[in-house]
């Protein structure tokens, strides 16, 4: 649902103001998308996933509850690795639809199906 020319109005403004009493961190926001957020995260859950493996493998044998810990580690930086991958996925997907030019999954298979009965013809 589009903005009216108040709400349009009233949002330029607050940005207006956001910009100059911050210029700092509006130029970060401004800068930083969401695919860039998404790869911190998932380079941050790497990181967590290898600690946890060193953990688990040097504190394992002498204390079994570092050992837990570790793997613990591992496992929520798994987790919060595939989240963020499939989000990636899912955004680099939606961005390939956009570009084809169609609105939805079905108009890009139906845009697709015409494209290859063009090409090979339908000897009917």
């Amino acid at each position: 649902m589009p903005l009216n020319e108040d709400e349009q109005r009233i949002l330029a403004e607050i940005e207006r103001r956001f910009h100059a009493d911050d210029p700092e961190s509006a130029r970060r926001i401004g800068t930083a998308g969401l695919r860039d957020y998404l790869v911190r995260n998932c380079r941050w859950a790497t990181v967590g996933l290898f600690l946890g493996l060193v953990i688990l493998v040097a504190a394992f044998a002498s204390s079994w509850v570092l050992g837990i810990f570790g793997f613990l580690l591992m496992l929520a930086s798994a987790i919060v690795l595939i989240q963020n991958i499939r989000k990636i996925s899912r955004l680099r997907f939606e961005q390939a639809v956009r570009a084809a030019g169609v609105h939805s999954l079905g108009e890009l298979f139906e845009d697709l199906g015409r494209r290859f009965r063009r090409r090979f013809g339908d000897d009917e």
